[in-house]
């Protein structure tokens, strides 16, 4: 008879600690979920600076060719960005023709201040 209660008193504890190991993983799923959607709104604001600094470090170096950017409109200085952009790249100039709308030639204007010049970090030598 001992045995019996025993066992039943085992069996009882087994289930209620099944119960509460299903509370708690609801629990933890909350946490979880909030977890993720922090990490998801974090990889989104790093996704917007990374564009934000990339379109700085593209007008950075359009000021730095000495072009007026005072007297250029909005979009002007916007398909600047999106040449200097593909061009850096790697896209070809037709490519970059064809993403913007421009003519080829077009876009071999755009670019000519920023292909004139020897590339960063990149030594000229002379021999002399």
């Amino acid at each position: 008879m001992m045995m019996e209660w025993t066992l039943a008193i085992l069996l009882g504890v087994a289930v209620l600690l099944i119960l509460l190991s299903f509370f708690r993983k609801e629990r933890n799923s909350k946490y979880e979920q909030q977890i993720e959607n922090m990490s998801i709104s974090f990889m989104q604001e790093i996704y917007q600076l990374k564009k934000q600094i990339r379109t700085l470090e593209l007008d950075a170096e359009i000021v730095a060719q000495h072009t007026p950017l005072a007297t250029r409109s909005e979009t002007q200085i916007q398909i600047m960005r999106d040449v200097l952009d593909l061009h850096k790249r790697g896209y070809a100039t037709d490519g970059i023709a064809a993403e913007t709308g421009l003519n080829s030639m077009e876009v071999d204007q755009v670019l000519a201040p920023f292909l004139d010049r020897p590339e960063e970090g990149k030594k000229v030598y002379t021999h002399g």
